[in-house]
């Protein structure tokens, strides 16, 4: 058996049931992150990881046969979806052994190919408050900021930290059926169901981060191609935003910003912040802006500025996105399910940290590290997204020439705005923390936490500065089966 995340053959039991294995015991791995209320004052959390079900063994609830084979159901045991969900079972995991995940304190490797007794290719991990829920994060106002490394990731592959709009304990409140839940890492895919935000999707040769809003915040369905995104006839046919509205500081015109030696050097670890900010400054507002800084030997990096004409800014406002749209020339689905406004609605229900690695069967991650579409002028705006090879990225390849490539994310800190990161402000290259005129600012570590001093020639306001359940469907599509689940 192959562990691999296929969301064209996702396992289509859980979507009526998820039954317990008994084989090997869950074990979640440990890892802290920490709450900031204040500058200098920072609180540990034990929190722990929970391996996505994808990923993991479905076998028949009263022995070992696999319930799933390649691309193959099991007739006997999975005729159709009911009896599918009674006769199987999701086995519990070994993180380190068969997946290639490990943590250590407040640090997360994931490794891309894991050869045991069988070959796994990438996984997915939510973070968990308890071994049965998940933990729930609200953004606005709020920062979020995490170590990563991605100088062992080349082109093809994608190391992603995004939240997920999720139910808090997988879904099994609400199903009966659902024995596993968060336990099990019940997950919810399409992955742009009832809104997401990547915050993080890179390797060492390109990054975004990504809005996802939804029209809904509450747990919905859809079934085949009405669901839109990657799989279905209609890309746009569903209820949320498959595109997103993205900030890559080389499509936006910056060539030397990310990447190995550059201004943000990924041969090296570096602090990604990324502040949610509200039109008034506090948890009860709306979401009017997103902001990204980084932080490498000491120096706090503001994101790069947009160089495309017509597209001011370096951060993700509504204004910002409309501009890139239309100059793209890309559907405007980020408008047309509400925006950032929608996003944050997303937020105050509560979504889940999702860390993953992994290779793309789809498009072989040339969105993300090259130029897409392939067959566009690398020349025209937007098109050209990395400097990677558009013959790049071809999973079979990436499996064979670099499986030893891995991801680290590590001290993940949430709180006030400004209190998770430390370092001297770079001058230039784009606005400062929280907006305002800042004519200096230094942030200081103290006793492992970290304090902001900032000295202004105005005063910096509050608002922002603008630069410009689970359920599920199983769907018969080209003769595949697609399954998706979600969660509010």
């Amino acid at each position: 058996m192959s562990y691999r995340l296929a969301l064209a053959l996702i396992p289509f039991a859980v979507t009526y049931a998820q039954q317990i294995g008994t084989l090997t015991p869950e074990v979640h791995p440990p890892l802290t992150w920490q709450t900031c209320t204040a500058p200098g004052s920072c609180t540990t959390v034990n929190g722990k990881i929970v391996l996505d079900s994808n990923w993991r063994w479905l076998h028949s609830s009263a022995g070992s046969t696999n319930c799933y084979t390649g691309n193959t159901w099991d007739k006997t045991l999975c005729p159709n979806d009911a009896t599918c969900a009674a006769n199987c079972a999701l086995e519990g995991a070994d993180y380190a052994k068969t997946y290639g995940i490990t943590t250590s304190g407040n640090s997360l490797r994931l490794n891309f190919v894991t050869a045991s007794a069988q070959k796994n290719v990438g996984s997915r991990v939510y973070l968990m408050a308890d071994d049965d829920s998940y933990q729930m994060f609200n953004m606005l106002n709020k920062e979020f900021t995490f170590d990563v490394d991605t100088s062992n990731l080349p082109c093809g592959l994608n190391g992603a930290l995004y939240m997920s709009a999720m139910s808090k304990d997988g879904g099994k409140a609400q199903y009966a059926g659902n024995k596993a839940g968060a336990r099990y890492g019940c997950p919810r895919d399409l992955k742009f169901i009832n809104g997401e935000m990547d915050i993080w999707e890179a390797n060492s040769i390109s990054t975004a981060y990504t809005p996802h809003p939804d029209d809904k915040v509450t747990q919905s369905r859809c079934t085949g191609d009405a669901c839109g995104g990657t799989y279905s006839a209609d890309r746009y046919a569903g209820t949320s935003d498959p595109d997103g509205c993205d900030f890559n500081s080389y499509r936006q015109g910056n060539k030397t910003f990310y990447g190995p030696g550059k201004t943000v050097d990924t041969n090296s670890v570096m602090t990604v912040v990324t502040q949610f900010l509200t039109n008034t400054g506090t948890e009860s507002g709306t979401l009017s802006e997103i902001k990204r800084f980084y932080v490498q030997n000491g120096k706090v990096i503001p994101n790069s500025v947009s160089t495309i004409a017509g597209v001011p800014g370096n951060s993700i406002t509504d204004s910002f996105c409309d501009s890139q749209k239309k100059v793209f020339g890309d559907s405007n689905g980020f408008k047309d399910h509400g925006g950032l406004a929608n996003m944050g609605n997303a937020f105050v229900k509560g979504m889940v940290l999702v860390m993953s690695l992994w290779d793309d069967y789809a498009a072989n991650a040339l969105w993300l590290d090259s130029s897409y579409p392939v067959t566009a002028d690398p020349a025209k705006p937007g098109v050209a997204r990395g400097s990677c090879s558009t013959s790049s990225g071809v999973p079979a390849e990436v499996e064979a020439n670099s499986p030893n490539a891995y991801v680290v994310y590590s001290n993940i800190k949430v709180g006030a705005i400004n209190s998770t990161f430390s370092g001297t402000l770079v001058p230039g290259g784009g606005t400062p923390p929280v907006g305002g005129t800042t004519t200096s600012t230094k942030i200081t570590t103290s006793a492992g936490t970290t304090t902001l001093k900032t000295s202004t020639t105005s005063t910096t306001s509050a608002k922002p500065t603008t630069t410009s359940s689970t359920g599920g469907t199983v769907a018969f599509l080209k003769g595949k089966i697609y399954l998706e689940f979600y969660h509010n």
